[in-house]
């Protein structure tokens, strides 16, 4: 069990917001949602009769499917869809269960999940970048003339303003919302390859149906399957990863400014000791730092995930699957902590 749902380390990790976006309950709708889309495309380009598309289309949206309905097809075949197609098709017609994932592969299915569970973290990441840059543009007009010492190095330098420390954290703010409006639509497209990647089952209506099953989605689409082409989901780890790294240095310079005989910083709030009461530890500055360490280490094994053997990979691909959800996790717990953090300060500057 993860620190993020643990349920006493929970305490500190968890992120209930981003953890019901990467939970069970919302990737099988969005994975039921692909199947949907699918259906109706079959239909719309005459690769399935209409009446039977249609059928398929409404189980499709009456279905109701418990995750754990998967866990033994999982196991036995490496993904879950093949048991959901089973469970899918189970009492249809055979018009209407020929309707249902006909001419699609399971990385169709799992992959397109995963770009509409992106665009979910997405939207909650933007949402929360810009409460925060707003939080640190209210403490630069409440603080900014205030004087501290500038460190180099961790010793004394010279005189600056709190405005100069805050933009060292404000600034990078604005940059990782340029860097995510410039990654979705690269990560936010739909994947349709089938068995070998060259849509090979679809004949001529492949483009047809690959554009249809994007609009349908509100994804964009693309001429060729990405089963094997993973540069985008790295890149939104390593997204990630700065994200928490800037918010990293922010709790590490809240850290050292929190310390006694320095008290650069005053916080409302703060973490209690078992042994001396009379400290307030500044836990969720040191939070930040952890978090971004985290996702530091993450990137690494996220990069692995790159090397897909031919046409499709069944290691790489599942290693992404442990990696990003936890990357995501972390980066929505640390703009969270922040938050809060920012929200407690009550002084920045040199103490008279």
């Amino acid at each position: 069990m993860s620190v993020f749902e643990h349920p006493w380390l929970g305490g500190l990790f968890a992120d209930p917001e981003m953890a019901a976006i990467w939970g069970p309950e919302r990737h099988l709708a969005q994975m039921l949602a692909f199947e949907r889309a699918w259906s109706v495309a079959l239909g719309a380009c005459g690769l399935a009769p209409p009446e039977a598309a249609a059928g398929a289309g409404a189980v499709l949206a009456a279905v109701r499917i418990a995750p754990e309905a998967l866990r033994s097809g999982m196991g036995a075949d490496g993904v879950p869809t093949v048991a959901l197609v089973e469970l899918l098709r189970a009492g249809q017609p055979g018009p209407v269960a020929r309707a249902i994932h006909h001419g699609a592969t399971s990385q169709d299915v799992l992959d397109t999940a995963l770009a509409l569970t992106l665009r979910d973290c997405s939207g909650l990441l933007e949402r929360r970048l810009v409460t925060l840059a707003e939080t640190l543009a209210g403490l630069e007009a409440r603080f900014g003339a205030a004087p501290l010492m500038g460190r180099t190095r961790m010793q004394a330098a010279t005189r600056i303003t709190v405005r100069d420390r805050l933009l060292s954290w404000r600034l990078p703010l604005e940059g990782h919302r340029a860097r995510l409006a410039a990654l979705r639509p690269v990560v936010e497209r739909v994947q349709v390859g089938g068995a070998a990647g060259d849509r090979a089952a679809l004949g001529a209506q492949a483009q047809a149906m690959t554009d249809r099953v994007a609009r349908e989605l509100g994804l964009g689409s693309t001429v060729k399957a990405w089963h094997a082409m993973r540069e985008g989901v790295v890149e939104y780890g390593s997204f990630l990863s700065l994200v928490s790294g800037s918010l990293g240095k922010i709790g590490q310079d809240v850290a050292l400014m929190a310390q006694q005989g320095l008290d650069e910083i005053a916080l409302s709030g703060g973490g209690g000791s078992s042994a001396m009461p009379h400290k307030q530890n500044p836990v969720l500055a040191e939070l930040l730092v952890t978090l971004a360490r985290f996702n530091a280490t993450q990137v690494s094994g996220l990069h692995q995930a790159l090397v897909h053997e031919q046409e499709r990979s069944g290691a790489a691909w599942s290693l992404e699957w442990m990696i990003l959800p936890q990357m995501a996790l972390a980066t929505g717990r640390a703009l969270a902590a922040a938050q809060t953090l920012l929200g407690q300060v009550v002084r920045i500057g040199s103490p008279d």
